[in-house]
């Protein structure tokens, strides 16, 4: 079966897409077979993402390891069974129609909490969520108190999380190995980092995630988008120089797969 890496939060702005697009690049550009879908049905970031990629290959006359991204398949509610969602039955048919010729399924969740989004992170044997390192995203994983930052509780995403975990406990499937990502750092405010820090990895203990570095802050990401490109496309395909930054971000691609340990994956870009 295929392993499913799942991208969710409940909140946008965190480079969840961009991110979500270098680790299905990532994997095909090693040699693996990634089914990739987008269920933002409204904004389809990661969705355009790809499709941007594949005008630009076709414009360029290039062809680049790019993630077989599909869109969910409509359903005929007349053919639904009594109380089926209809949601439900289209992620099921797209995971089925990927599964076959994948090793990887990555899922790229909206920045809200839907019915879609509900039932991927169920399915999730990788569940990552990027968060922008302040206190104001961090509010997504757990209620702080303000005078002493410490954590209170767990916040509603995470409880959704944990209701996750339970349901896949009923069914027999291994426990969800849950990736939080320090994203969109920023060269600046290190006693806030510092103090971000300390939190994540108290809450970390209480609630069962791993905390991994994701993405520095950089113009190039928003610059690589309308062309569907990806910082580890820069080489093979001249359009920009590979300057310090961009070699820097390069391998925070690489510490940031290297930290998900995904089966049967050596990164080797």
């Amino acid at each position: 079966m295929a392993h499913i890496i799942v991208f969710g939060n409940e909140k946008g702005g965190s480079g969840k897409s961009t991110t979500c697009m270098h680790v299905a690049t990532a994997l095909v550009r090693m040699g693996h077979r990634v089914g990739a879908l987008d269920l933002d049905l409204r904004q389809r970031s990661f969705g355009r993402y790809v499709e941007n990629r594949r005008a630009w290959m076709a414009q360029a006359g290039r062809s680049l390891p790019t993630p077989n991204y599909r869109e969910l398949p409509e359903v005929d509610p007349e053919a639904l069974n009594q109380g089926e969602n209809p949601f439900d039955q289209r992620l099921s048919l797209a995971v089925a129609a990927l599964e076959p010729a994948s090793d990887f399924i990555v899922i790229d969740c909206p920045g809200s909490h839907t019915r879609l989004s509900q039932v991927a992170h169920s399915l999730a044997d990788t569940l990552v969520s990027p968060l922008n390192d302040s206190f104001v995203d961090f509010d997504l994983l757990a209620r702080i108190d303000p005078e002493t930052n410490k954590v209170k509780g767990p916040s509603i995403y995470s409880e959704m999380v944990w209701g996750a975990r339970q349901l896949r406990a009923q069914a027999g499937l291994k426990p969800i190995d849950w990736i939080v990502l320090r994203n969109r750092l920023g060269a600046q405010q290190m006693h806030n980092k510092k103090k971000v820090g300390a939190a994540l990895e108290e809450l970390s203990k209480r609630i069962g995630f791993r905390v991994a570095p994701g993405f520095t802050e950089r113009v190039i990401f928003r610059e690589l988008f309308p062309r569907g490109l990806t910082l580890l496309d820069l080489r093979d395909t001249g359009v920009e120089q590979l300057n310090l930054s961009n070699i820097a971000a390069r391998q925070e691609v690489r510490d940031l797969v290297a930290a998900l340990r995904l089966p049967g994956v050596t990164v080797d870009f």
